[in-house]
């Protein structure tokens, strides 16, 4: 049973190749990354990299001599589905499923593993420098950033509570600055509502969690929609409640079992700070699509009130533009995609597959079903309902059953052999998309009106109906290769 940031490890050191560890002193001021990203970054990090590689836990960080950090538990898809008990093709029905079906959290009551070891923000050596092992990605970063830090919070009207995951960088000993991006994540429409009531936010951020909680935290509106706490899709995952605990200096709870908790409130809006204010590189963190990320002018201020954490805690990161980021953010869409087509056109999507290249978000490959001639059309229809189920979405390329979406060869033979840039492209130009995008900028294009907006496109390389039995690929015989090669794994 995977229920814990360790017994996902203990799990993973059964199972060869999927996992290194390594007591050779690391500095996780860029080095720790800079490491792992030739061994198994993946995603859209700057090559060499090494593709679906091993997660990595470094037991010897300077500075840290208590503490470990854990990269790229995420990043391989094949790990992720051994970690949640399917097949990788399957990952996106899989949780789909788990959002239909939610088992909400519950609190218990009394110490728990993440509570083993407590540092009040009144303490006299009180450091978050010095507290947590958090690295920065590149030498230009605007600090040590939390990366995988799974944010907790209340809503100040309704009481209803939700979980995101945001960057959030170090300011000073008892500060952190955190990213929220306007109108998009839940935690953002809370930390706004605290604001116009002139009352801080609490907020807890666990850090080093069940896998389950990483991924299924990364579902967004529509498909969760705010109030929805997404922890019960992670109950649903493991089939049992995910277990919250008391925080101890602020009215929230954090998840039980995590190896460190950040208890704190985020500050109104009037004490917003500029990201790189101790470096002034003018660039935040690598993020998703490949690029730093620029630093923003308008961080709101999370004070912090405490940091609690096991015994010899193991710090949980990620590299921004990685794989782990692509299959945290990419399973999600994958649910989301599926869950409004199985309703809106049951059976004409077999699968979708949110493409490593367009870092989870930006890219979706629909394997569609034609039976007969009233099906023509449907491949587009399904296209713009991707749009509205991810509205992060960017391109979506829409390929027959017979190819395999996970397959990037395959795809492109697709497009190359199915597809006419004349009359198989569709535009929708000035559609709000994400802001990290830099081509969806005025200065790229005079079509784009402000930062954010997109031109949605989708590449039809489906076969047409009428013409089928000319597009068949080539009829080999049926064997079971196991007879001439008996190790042989489909």
């Amino acid at each position: 049973m995977v229920d814990s940031l360790r017994s996902a490890l203990e799990f993973l050191r059964k199972i060869p190749n999927q996992l290194i560890e390594t007591d050779v002193e690391v500095n996780p001021a860029a080095e720790l990354s800079g490491v792992y990203r030739y061994i198994g970054a993946g995603g859209t990090v700057a090559r060499p990299t090494t593709i679906d590689g091993p997660a990595m836990i470094f037991h010897n960080i300077k500075g840290f001599p208590n503490a470990s950090v854990v990269i790229g538990l995420m990043a391989s898809r094949e790990r992720v589905a051994k970690l949640f008990g399917c097949k990788k093709e399957e990952l996106g029905h899989l949780i789909k499923d788990c959002a239909n079906n939610p088992i909400q959290p519950v609190v218990v009551e009394g110490k728990t593993p993440v509570q083993e070891i407590v540092h009040l923000a009144t303490d006299a050596d009180f450091d978050l420098f010095k507290l947590l092992p958090a690295p920065t990605n590149t030498p230009q970063d605007a600090g040590p950033y939390i990366t995988l830090g799974m944010c907790y919070a209340t809503h100040p009207d309704t009481g209803l509570s939700d979980v995101t995951i945001h960057r959030m960088c170090i300011q000073k000993k008892d500060e952190l600055s955190i990213f929220l991006q306007p109108g998009s994540r839940h935690i953002g429409a809370m930390a706004e509502r605290a604001t116009e009531l002139n009352q801080p936010l609490p907020i807890s951020v666990s850090i080093g969690v069940d896998p389950a909680i990483s991924v299924t935290s990364c579902f967004e509106p529509p498909t969760t929609p705010l109030g929805f706490n997404e922890l019960s899709i992670a109950g649903a995952l493991r089939k049992k409640a995910v277990e919250l605990a008391r925080c101890l200096t602020i009215k929230e709870n954090c998840i039980a079992n995590a190896e460190y908790v950040i208890e704190g409130e985020i500050l109104p809006a009037s004490n917003n700070v500029i990201e790189d204010q101790n470096t002034h590189t003018g660039f935040a963190m690598p993020e998703f699509p490949g690029y730093d990320g620029p630093a923003s002018h308008e961080c709101w201020l999370l004070k912090v009130k405490a940091v609690t954490h096991r015994k010899n805690p193991i710090m949980q990161t990620c590299i921004g533009p990685s794989e782990e980021h692509v299959n945290m953010a990419g399973i999600p869409t994958e649910a989301s995609i599926l869950n409004l087509l199985d309703k809106a056109l049951p059976g004409k999507v077999k699968n979708v597959y949110s493409h490593r290249a367009g870092g989870g978000k930006y890219m979706a490959i629909l394997q569609c079903v034609k039976k007969n001639h009233i099906d023509e059309g449907k491949q587009r229809q399904a296209a713009l309902l991707a749009f509205s189920a991810f509205p992060e979405l960017k391109h979506v390329i829409l390929v027959d059953d017979d190819v395999d979406i996970f397959d990037t060869n395959d795809v492109l033979w697709a497009m190359n052999t199915r597809f006419q840039g004349d009359r198989d492209i569709i535009t929708i130009p000035g559609v709000r998309c994400h802001p990290l995008d830099p081509s969806s900028n005025p200065q790229y294009s005079p079509s784009i009106r402000d930062v954010g907006i997109s031109c949605k496109t989708i590449f039809d390389c489906t076969v047409p109906f009428d013409m089928k039995e000319k597009f068949k690929r080539a009829p080999f015989l049926e064997v079971d290769p196991r007879k001439w090669v008996p190790d042989y794994k489909d």
